[in-house]
């Protein structure tokens, strides 16, 4: 059995780490964070990485991604796994605060994985990283709380990246992914009426708004405090009630409802 660190590494000389041979997979590596300032309030510092939990089927494809995490200092790998009962073993053994899973596993489905996940640690965030770019398989995923869903084989994207994205209150999704996603959006848009009635059930007070179109704008969470001089917790709270009045499990739901009800 592989371990988990079984991956070669070469020094490129300026901080950062480059595999080899890494063929037509995985996209560009993320900067180290040696070579690129990196803002002391965001998640993801070398003295507390993120935690990254990495469940794969494919040995080839873990150790690519593997070893881009293990490049960046701001991102600590805690374990990797090739099925889903190792995966639910990762989740008992392991805190994390990034989940990164392919749907389809040997012995059972990553959705299982990322329920699993959320029961367990809420807080997490999920990134799916799959060989499909199947939309009803990308709402699915979302719809059960993933944040993240990347293509393997594309080239604009980078796995590191992506996770201090998603821990600093962002998304990732690869971009041919998304563009495709904005055209089914519009068809849809285009076979109903534009115009939908506000839900009378929902209201969001002045200052929830005020968050949630910073986060439609693309501020994190330490952002939106210094924009509002309120505390991250404060903010926090706000989305937290923002989700409960929505019935949104995350910040790209919560907008999207609050658009559609006329909210924001």
């Amino acid at each position: 059995m592989e371990s988990d660190l079984d991956i070669s590494l070469t020094d490129s000389g300026n901080g950062s780490r480059k595999f080899s041979n890494p063929g037509q997979f995985g996209g560009l590596l993320a900067p180290s964070a040696d070579t690129l300032p990196w803002p002391d309030f965001l998640t993801g510092q070398q003295t507390k990485p993120v935690r990254v939990l990495l469940v794969d089927d494919d040995p080839f494809v873990r150790r690519v991604i593997a070893q881009e995490l293990l490049g960046d200092l701001r991102i600590q790998l805690e374990g990797q796994a090739g099925t889903l009962r190792e995966g639910r073993r990762l989740l008992m053994q392991h805190e994390f605060d990034v989940l990164m899973v392919d749907i389809r596993l040997g012995d059972g489905s990553g959705f299982e994985l990322i329920e699993e996940a959320k029961r367990h640690r809420s807080a997490a965030e999920i990134i799916v990283v799959s060989a499909l770019e199947d939309e009803p398989q990308v709402l699915h995923a979302f719809e059960l709380g993933a944040s993240g869903y990347l293509v393997k084989n594309a080239w604009f994207q980078s796995y590191a990246q992506a996770v201090l994205q998603v821990v600093n209150g962002g998304a990732a999704i690869t971009p041919r992914l998304a563009r495709r996603l904005l055209v089914h959006l519009d068809h849809k848009r285009s076979n109903v009426n534009p115009v939908r009635p506000p839900d009378s059930k929902a209201t969001l007070s002045t200052r929830e708004r005020e968050v949630l179109r910073l986060v439609a704008t693309g501020y994190v969470t330490e952002e939106i405090a210094l924009q509002l001089t309120i505390s991250a917790q404060t903010v926090n709270a706000h989305v937290k009630n923002i989700y409960r009045k929505l019935h949104a499990h995350t910040r790209a739901q919560a907008v999207s409802f609050a658009s559609h009800r006329g909210l924001l």
